[in-house]
């Protein structure tokens, strides 16, 4: 029984450190040190997106693979070193790109305002106005995160949600990180923009059972589709997530869901949940998508406010790939 109580009182002093930094974090942050960020975040963003419209998804996807390994710490964006394999060289994020980006931003805001914001406010500040400049919602991003300087690559594979998990995976999978069943099944919508590779959902297709079958909830003829652009050993091809719709932010994902062609188990699983459920036939049989970008919107600020470092923890990084 004491060593119960114990274990306890050290979540609840993990849950009231994580909730405490997390209110340091203030719209007006850098009013007074660089006021400028967010212009130059957004115009050299926009010089990337303007030519490849298809960063948008990667970069929202990389915030996300931040804040949820450690945190919104920038933890990511680290290099691995001779004694140390990092996050980014992590079999989840081998498919990662984007960092282009972050790159040119930081060195951007560097040359304005040096040493002052971090690695962690730029992803957070990127993904939001990739996002927004694709037509996407838009949110105000509350900042003062500092970067992390620990980057290790299994706490990326036990941390990252795959694609394979099912309902009751997925709500404890966000649930450790404070997000509630709502926010689930509003950031799985991220999936209305972007590509994957074949061999994230071969499996589901061609040996779900270990019976050479495929997953029996998929609509036949999207796995018959899926089989004729996959090859059961391809690694390379990609597939479209909101076939027809990939390069929109709507709501089609949560139609295609319905109809049993969401391309993931775990978008599958969203059907077996009643609150996700109801959120996907609410959105997939209504053809406005402003309650989805509020709630969006609400829930990527939710998810920005995970594990940050913020005071004297931490550091800015004068390189977003490299800890000073």
């Amino acid at each position: 029984m004491a060593i119960i109580t114990k274990l306890l009182f050290l979540c609840f002093l993990v849950f009231f450190f994580h909730h405490a930094n997390a209110q340091n974090l203030a719209l007006n942050f850098y009013r007074r040190t660089c006021p400028s960020v967010e212009s130059i975040v957004n115009r050299t963003t926009a010089s990337f997106i303007s030519r490849a419209p298809s960063l948008a998804a990667a970069l929202l996807r990389m915030h996300f693979h931040d804040c949820f390994v450690r945190g919104c710490d920038g933890s990511v964006l680290l290099n691995s070193t001779a004694n140390n394999t990092a996050e980014r060289d992590s079999i989840p994020n081998l498919s990662l790109r984007g960092f282009q980006v972050i790159d040119a931003v930081k060195t951007a805001v560097e040359r304005s305002c040096p040493r002052t914001v971090s690695c962690a406010d730029i992803l957070a500040l990127v993904a939001r106005d990739a996002v927004s400049q694709i037509k996407g919602p838009f949110w105000q991003v509350p900042l003062g995160r500092r970067d992390g300087n620990v980057s290790i690559s299994n706490e990326a594979l036990t941390n990252l949600p795959p694609p394979f998990f099912n309902a009751t995976q997925l709500v404890a999978s966000f649930a450790a990180k404070g997000l509630d069943v709502k926010d689930l099944v509003v950031l799985s919508g991220g999936h209305t923009i972007g590509v994957s590779h074949c061999s994230s959902f071969t499996t589901r297709i061609y040996n779900f059972t270990g019976r050479n079958d495929a997953d029996p909830t998929m609509d036949p003829n999207y796995v018959a589709a899926l089989k004729a652009r996959c090859p059961p050993t391809d690694t390379t091809t990609i597939v479209q997530m909101d076939p027809g719709s990939f390069d929109r932010f709507d709501t089609d994902y949560y139609t295609i869901v319905r109809k049993r062609r969401g391309l993931f188990e775990s978008d599958a699983a969203l059907l077996r949940n009643n609150v996700t459920n109801a959120y996907v036939q609410q959105h997939s049989s209504s053809s406005g998508s402003s309650s989805f970008f509020q709630d969006f919107a609400a829930s990527m600020v939710k998810m920005g406010r995970i594990g940050v470092l913020t005071g004297t923890a931490g550091e800015i990084r004068r390189i977003c790939s490299v800890a000073n």
